[in-house]
């Protein structure tokens, strides 16, 4: 499973077709006559990223319009990574590289995934990573949020949706007021623009691509508005583009409810281990006993208290069979275990310490920028509060453990319209999707719908798979990315495999 806005949706539809597709699809560009050459025909100056990296770890800044309907106009910087390819003669290309998000950066992935990848691939690509705009090292955006403000995980409670909706709308309007002309302009659809002036600049023709969770999404859009420089494109965990975004929240409240009922089968079975019953239903009571009592009362843990709905925050914990019967077991010990403080009221644990941003970047920058473009990207949030309080009572009914999380009040209910309609996702360009059976952000329906919208892609299903990403983590799927990314074959038909007996050690 976050922006503002732009300006002039008639001024930047027809910007963006001019911009997004530059010259019809065999004519040679004139100079005059390309608005972005004064970024793609810049040199990059290479340069070893840090002292604590690999010496061929090289990094460096691309320029990008902040506006891509007024190229002329504001700048932003894209920070760049690369690992050039082992092999000289073998090298094909680059294979640009994104961890998912939105919000997350990924200069650091060519180094994070150089020691899983096999040596065919690395041989033949030099592996480049980037923070998307607005992220990291990329211009980075703020909001001028508060620890509190920044926490993005909130159930429905009647009591404190009045609150919630608070919440929503001071996000959104600190976001207009602190992030700026850049957060208006923080979208996928301009993601992917930077990610052809940064194929440009590398001096490629196309670009091979291998990105997780969002960044499948961003891969795909890249593939609808530039779909005769994509090269060879592996989708690994698929987000659905139909879905785009309110909808995929609720999709992993609906991927949620089997895999609880999978989670206490295997747990049942289990019983003289984790002590948690021995059927499923006894399994399924036990798990809401104790989320009903950590809301009476919260259980302490070396993270801190837990109450019941932090309890059901952690809903992709349920998608790993046994880590999620050994965390249930020791909250449960923990709940049976407690002992009042003398005055009656309960222990509690140390407060869980706040997530630290890297040097120079703002605090609230992954949450800034991730919510500019979760409200930016798509027109289908609803305005009115009410809307979501309706939708929360009734998912929170359907599905019990995470539907009203992911149906309630967010700050998009009070954003700017987005000027550019959302991609509609619909061509044959060549692709693989890789998809976990048990995935808890992007379930596997969402997989299968992305490849749906591909139509020249294949999908490799691991039966079985748990977890959130699948090459190059020792799945079955494996070697077909392998293949596909070293010859660029796609398989012959879609193709399931399974995943080790026992439970799967997936990624995420």
């Amino acid at each position: 499973m976050r922006s503002t806005r732009i300006p002039s949706l008639l001024a930047v539809a027809l910007a963006a077709t001019c911009v997004s597709t530059l010259t019809p699809a065999n004519a040679v560009p004139l100079a005059h006559t390309d608005p972005l050459r004064p970024y793609t025909q810049r040199t990059p100056a290479w340069q070893r990223c840090d002292a604590s990296s690999p010496a061929g770890f090289e990094c460096a800044t691309v320029k990008v319009p902040l506006d891509y309907g007024d190229p002329g106009g504001a700048t932003m910087d894209i920070a760049v990574s690369r690992l050039r390819a082992s092999g000289a003669e073998e090298r094909r290309g680059v294979l640009l590289l994104n961890p998912g998000g939105p919000g997350a950066p990924g200069l650091s992935l060519p180094v994070d995934l150089a020691t899983d990848l096999p040596d065919q691939v690395k041989r033949r690509y030099d592996l480049v990573g980037f923070d998307p705009r607005g992220v990291g090292r990329s211009s980075p955006v703020s909001c001028g949020l508060t620890a509190d403000e920044r926490v993005t995980d909130h159930p429905y409670r009647a009591a404190t949706f009045e609150k919630d909706v608070t919440w929503a709308r001071t996000v959104a309007k600190k976001c207009r007021a602190h992030g700026g002309a850049a957060a208006a302009h923080l979208t996928t659809r301009n993601t992917a623009r930077d990610m052809d002036v940064v194929r440009a600049v590398l001096g490629e023709k196309k670009i091979s691509y291998l990105g997780y969770s969002y960044g499948t999404y961003l891969g795909a859009v890249y593939a609808q508005m530039f779909p005769r420089r994509t090269d060879r494109f592996v989708l690994d965990s698929a987000a659905d583009p139909t879905r785009v975004w309110r909808g995929m929240f609720q999709g992993m409240a609906e991927g949620a409810e089997p895999a609880f009922a999978r989670w206490s089968q295997w747990t049942a079975r289990r019983d003289s281990t984790y002590h948690l019953g021995t059927t499923a239903a006894a399994v399924r009571e036990t798990f809401r006993d104790l989320v009903a009592e950590a809301d009476r009362a919260p259980v302490a843990t070396d993270g801190g208290p837990v109450t019941g709905d932090d309890i059901r925050a952690q809903h992709s914990r349920l998608f790993h069979v046994q880590k999620a019967a050994e965390w249930v077991a020791a909250l449960k010990r923990s709940a049976d275990d407690r002992k009042p403080e003398p005055d009656g009221t309960p222990r509690r644990g140390p407060a869980a310490a706040p997530t630290e941003s890297a040097p120079g970047v703002p605090a609230d920058n992954a949450e800034a920028s991730a919510w500019a473009v979760l409200c930016s990207d798509s027109h289908t949030w609803p305005r009115d509060p009410e809307r979501y309080r309706r939708d929360a009572v009734r998912d929170k009914a359907r599905y019990p453990l995470y539907g009203d999380f992911a149906s309630t009040i967010t700050p998009c209910a009070f954003w700017k319209p987005a000027a550019e309609p959302t991609t509609t996702v619909n061509n044959e360009v060549g692709a693989l999707i890789l998809q976990n059976q048990w995935d808890p952000q992007t379930p596997l329906a969402a997989g299968r719908a992305m490849h749906r919208a591909l139509r020249g892609s294949r999908m490799v299903t691991v039966a079985g798979g748990e977890g959130h990403g699948v090459y190059p983590f020792g799945s079955c799927a494996d070697e077909s990315a392998t293949r596909y990314l070293t010859t660029g074959r796609l398989p012959a038909e879609d193709l399931t495999c399974r995943a080790p007996a026992g439970p799967a050690a997936g990624h995420r």
